[in-house]
């Protein structure tokens, strides 16, 4: 599975922020803040903060999707 912050990004577009702003606020690192821009995973505690910050749920700000393998590449063969 993959993950989309599709979400995200137009929630910031709607409270008129820029990812330095979120950046800021949240007290992210530059590399969490590309990590994000690139779909790719970060912590938990990441999307805590963003959540509180933003005064959102997580599923306000991310999507979980189907890996492009459908997710067979980690399965473990027994």
């Amino acid at each position: 599975m993959d993950v989309c912050y599709n979400k995200l990004f137009k929630l910031m577009i709607d409270k008129s922020m820029k990812k330095t702003d979120l950046k800021n606020m949240v007290g992210l690192s530059q590399g969490t803040l590309a990590k994000l821009s690139k779909n790719e995973m970060v912590s938990m505690d990441v999307i805590v903060r963003i959540c509180r910050t933003l005064d959102c749920t997580v599923d306000e700000i991310l999507d979980i999707v189907p890996s492009p393998d459908n997710g067979t590449a980690d399965d473990i063969q027994s």
